[in-house]
């Protein structure tokens, strides 16, 4: 109590701290860029980047060049306006020096200047300042070059007469370098002179080492991601990044590499872009305006304070979005060409609209569609499965949620999108064009099918969770099922064919794996739509067995088994069953893929029999490939042992009596099992482009790809 009265008593005035200019920025940089790690420092290069896009959105600026340096700097040059080198008024600070070392300073507060940015704090280009060992700018104005550089902020001149040349004999300037600051007054130098219609700002910054920990480095595959949106989004814009790092790991490992962009459909073109299942319906572009009235804190000239005032804002709408026969959804955002990957209320209103619209014409074709009064209302869900959509929305000093600007907050914006696409939707279903209308009834009887497949996958999940003895029948009777409840233990074997079945119950060990059989091969379901796979009926008893729902409404926690392991003959026949089943879990239950619960057990090829000689026992091999075979012949006949000929081939499992099966397929101690695995988004984008390839509906492609491939097979290495 003592030590808590005395803390009261010195707690004055004399322990507050008041943070001057970038200080604050410096102290708590967490605030301004969310992270001090290479998320913050990629979002110092969006900063910098979307000063150059927001050119472009205005029409001053057509070219941008990004540039990774081998020092690990980023600079970003552009042929917009350039920044204003004279002074600004009541400062006696360059229009440069304002902008870039005064928090809340810029040309996005309502003045003019731009109708519609990403910048509207006015802190995103001083914040990077704060947080630079060294930033330099470079403006062309008037003729002339203009520049100016800084050291955390504060400006100065840096002594660059040592900078040595590299290999291409261009100097290598560096934020070590000795540095002046400026004492009295600060102003801009003349380096260079231009002819007097080029324009454009080059800046370039070294991040600081007292910020960003060691390792910080700019994430090469996020900055052409970005930087291919700006390009998708403002049309006819030219982006190039060049990369002279060298990292591995990157496109540019070996010597420096450049990636251009350069787009003229937009919104459409994004879309297409992104959507990676086969469509639906084409893609739909809906766009349109509306305006809203908003109190503003304006600056009053006369005074030199700020006043409320109500100002009329103009909100323009541009979406695209087209539904594939998937049911993942990709929807991506974006406010004056700023992504909000957290949504807003641009999103909710799109949301809104689009369920609104889609309702009211459902309900009025529910006998088309074979609706009753016993079907589920249409969710948002329904609607959303399989859909891609690019929705973007521009007007002036839009209020985001923090300066990352993640979620718009405008709420005006939600209505105004919400009117434009209910009546840009409403209008496209209740189009008269046969075209329209075919496409139209196809869009709808999946959002239906989609309504259906999430009644019957909660039914399904519900009745096929791990069941005591009394409630065993609710599952498949072919399902020979195990008896430990441990799911990190048990296995379940999808096994093809009864024939196999009766030799795989004498093989397993029944405390923990349990036995699927399937007849022969499994429906295409890359191909089929969700009424379909619900109809089938071996697709169905799969889904019901592993007991964790499918498509969106799939709960990992919820499955039954810790590994489902495929376990096909070794053949041709055996290879696509495998291949439909894999298709089934990537396409309906990925979650179990992603974990890496899916397995595919490796029967074998050939067995081979060694003779025995006197007391000695038979010996007996297995090989799982011609390959294998040969090497095992090759190693007996150099030590002289004799084997039983002809040598056993394997043509499917039945053949296997239930010892053999269970000691090279079964037995967790000596089988061998092949994870099937996707670890990143990689491996997911050229899983769906390779799964959309081979089994989806579009024949030509595939056909191509064999016939690019058939040079490659040689007729001995058919299995017919």
């Amino acid at each position: 109590m003592v030590d808590n009265q005395q803390k009261r008593e010195e707690y004055t005035a004399r322990h507050l701290s008041v943070l001057e200019g970038l200080e604050a920025v410096r102290k708590r940089p967490g605030m301004y860029i969310g992270s001090t790690d290479s998320r913050g420092l990629m979002h110092c290069a969006w900063e910098i980047i979307d000063n150059a896009v927001d050119e472009a959105l205005e029409g001053f600026a057509r070219n941008i060049h990004v540039t990774l340096h081998e020092d690990g700097s980023l600079e970003v040059a552009d042929d917009g306006r350039g920044i204003p080198v004279d002074e600004v008024p009541g400062t006696g600070a360059s229009g440069v020096e304002v902008v870039y070392t005064k928090l809340h300073a810029g040309g996005k507060f309502g003045n003019g200047s731009y109708s519609a940015s990403g910048g509207l704090h006015g802190v995103g280009a001083s914040v990077v300042n704060a947080l630079s060992a060294r930033l330099d700018v470079a403006v062309n104005r008037d003729g002339k070059t203009w520049a100016m550089s800084f050291r955390r902020g504060e400006p100065g001149v840096f002594d660059d007469s040592d900078a040595r040349a590299d290999a291409d004999g261009h100097r290598v300037i560096s934020p070590s370098a000795r540095f002046t600051p400026f004492v009295n007054e600060s102003k801009l130098r003349v380096i260079g002179k231009v002819p007097k219609k080029t324009t454009g700002t080059r800046v370039r910054f070294w991040a600081d080492p007292q910020i960003f920990p060691d390792g910080t480095a700019f994430y090469y595959d996020d900055l052409i991601e970005r930087v291919r949106e700006k390009a998708f989004l403002v049309p006819g814009l030219r982006i190039e990044v060049e990369d002279a790092r060298r990292l591995p790991g990157t496109p540019g490992e070996s010597e420096t590499t450049s990636e251009v962009f350069v787009f003229a459909g937009g919104v459409k073109d994004f879309v297409d872009f992104l959507a990676t299942d086969p469509p639906v319906t084409d893609v739909i572009h809906l766009t349109g305006e509306g305006s809203f009235t908003e109190t503003v804190q304006a600056l009053d000239p006369e005074s030199g304070h700020l006043r409320a005032q109500d100002v009329e804002r103009e909100c323009k709408v541009d979406i695209a979005l087209r539904w594939g026969t998937g049911y993942e959804v990709v929807e991506e955002s974006f406010v004056n060409i700023i992504a909000t990957p957290k949504g807003g209320t641009h999103v909710q209103g799109f949301e809104k609209g689009l369920v609104t619209a889609i309702r009211q014409n459902i309900e009025q074709k529910s006998r088309q569609l074979k609706l009753t009064a016993r079907d589920a209302k249409i969710e948002k869900d329904d609607i959303l499965a399989g859909m891609t959509s690019v929705i973007t929305v521009s007007f002036p000093e839009p209020q985001f949620e923090g300066q990352t600007k993640e979620i718009l907050g405008t709420s005006q914006i939600r209505a105004i999108v919400a009117k434009v696409v209910a009546s840009g939707m409403h209008a496209i279903l209740q189009s008269t064009k046969r075209d329209q209308k075919t496409e139209n009834q196809r869009l709808l009887e999946k959002i239906v099918a989609e309504m259906r497949a999430r009644v019957a996958a909660r039914t399904q999940k519900e009745i096929s969770r791990r069941k005591n003895a009394l409630e065993t029948s609710t599952l498949p009777a072919k399902l020979a099922d195990c008896r430990s409840e441990d799911v990190e233990q048990t296995e379940l074997f999808i096994v093809e064919g009864d024939s196999a079945l009766g030799t795989a119950k004498l093989a397993r060990n029944s405390e923990f794996q349990a036995l699927l059989p399937i007849r022969g091969k499994i429906l295409n379901v890359q191909k089929a739509s969700p009424a379909d796979i619900l109809k089938n009926q071996e697709v169905s008893s799969i889904i019901q067995v592993v007991g964790a729902g499918s498509g969106r409404s799939f709960d990992l926690d919820a499955a039954r088994y810790g590994k489902i392991i495929f376990m096909t003959d070794a053949d041709v026949d055996g290879a696509h069953i495998r291949t439909l089943l894999l298709t089934l879990f990537f396409r309906y239950m990925r979650p179990l893929v992603e974990a890496g619960r899916v397995y595919a057990a490796v029967p074998p090829l050939h067995r081979v029999e060694i003779s025995g000689s006197g007391k000695r026992a038979k010996q007996y091999i297995y090989t799982y490939s011609d390959d294998d075979l040969h090497r095992v012949l090759a190693r007996l006949e150099k030590q002289g042992k004799h084997y039983k000929e002809p040598i056993q081939r394997y043509k499917g499992l039945g053949e296997m009596d239930a010892d053999q099966l269970a000691e090279t397929t079964m037995d967790p101690s000596k089988r061998q099992l092949r994870r099937i695995s996707m670890e990143d988004e990689a491996a997911l984008s050229y899983a769906e482009s390779t799964f959309n390839l081979l089994m989806g509906s579009e024949v030509a492609p595939r056909k191509d790809f064999i016939i690019s491939g058939a040079h490659n097979i040689s007729r001995e290495q058919i299995d017919a």
